[in-house]
């Protein structure tokens, strides 16, 4: 992720905020993108065997403070009335996001084993993250 796609995604949010969609749910689906992307990250170096001390930490502070800092500089979060259980909605939203796309991961690798390694249905793994961030979303659309 760049500093380009680093501002696309704040613009997305303020797209997302002009069109009346919650920051609680634009925070979802940033935090599951997020956790993505910290995962293939740490994939990618795996496979190209880079190691190096907190690699995992790193990596994880790396991808959303690029995302989370600038948000914050174009005050597009930190706003005092914008708050869900007293945590900004977009970092909650973002935090939520992460947990449940973690989740959906390890649901995914759950039902690959009980399956002898396979899936159930074709594109198994996408449906399954989708699905969890979808629900989470209108479990936060009902809420807001």
């Amino acid at each position: 992720m760049c500093p380009i796609c680093t501002i696309a995604v704040g613009a997305g949010v303020g797209l997302c905020r002009y069109l009346g969609i919650d920051d609680l749910i634009s925070g979802t689906w940033i935090g599951g993108f997020l956790m993505s992307l910290t995962i293939w990250t740490i994939d990618w170096l795996n496979k190209k065997k880079i190691r190096f001390l907190f690699r995992k930490i790193l990596v994880f502070a790396f991808w959303y403070g690029i995302t989370i800092f600038p948000l914050y500089l174009l005050s597009i979060m930190g706003h005092p009335e914008n708050k869900f259980l007293g945590i900004d909605k977009l970092i909650f939203g973002i935090i939520s996001g992460s947990i449940i796309f973690l989740i959906s991961v390890f649901v995914h690798n759950f039902l690959i084993k009980k399956n002898n390694g396979k899936s159930y249905f074709p594109f198994q793994k996408v449906v399954i993250q989708v699905l969890f961030l979808v629900v989470l979303s209108l479990i936060f659309y009902f809420i807001c």
